[in-house]
């Protein structure tokens, strides 16, 4: 039996670049993990889990031949905003109750994130039952509408 010693010569260049590229190789396969990893078939299904596709909804409303929209900005789960647009001088000036209205409303829905249980005054009540008609309009085109499979 015989034993040799063998000596081994490492360059310390070459022992930098190696560690360096280990380095490299770990962050770059936790990066793919991260990216691909089960965490994101997650985000991808909590989509469905949310109320509405965030956007501007507008659904429209005829007065006396007079046409303007009421305007509903939501994010995944909340109504952030409910606005007049379109809305001209001749129509404000012919139904004065209608920005008011819709102010009173605006703001009851983005407090109370419903459309139930709102209050309005007994002189408004035709103008806010048409505005919450139109609002709940927006709301059906907002909806995250969940896909079923194609029936074959």
């Amino acid at each position: 039996m015989s034993s040799k010693t063998r000596i081994i010569v490492l360059h310390m260049k070459e022992v930098v670049y190696t560690i360096a590229f280990l380095i490299l190789a770990i962050l770059l396969g936790v990066l793919i993990y991260f990216m691909f990893g089960p965490g994101r078939s997650q985000t991808t299904s909590g989509k469905a889990d949310s109320l509405y596709t965030p956007g501007v909804y507008r659904s429209s409303i005829t007065l006396n031949q007079n046409t303007f929209d009421v305007e509903v900005t939501v994010d995944q789960n909340s109504i952030q905003s409910v606005e007049l647009v379109n809305l001209s001088e001749s129509t404000t000036a012919m139904f004065p109750l209608v920005k008011p209205s819709l102010e009173s409303l605006a703001n009851q829905i983005v407090d109370s994130q419903s459309l139930d249980n709102l209050k309005y005054s007994t002189d408004r009540k035709y103008t806010s039952e048409l505005l919450l008609n139109a609002i709940e309009d927006a709301l059906k085109k907002a909806e995250n509408q969940v896909s079923s499979p194609p029936e074959s």
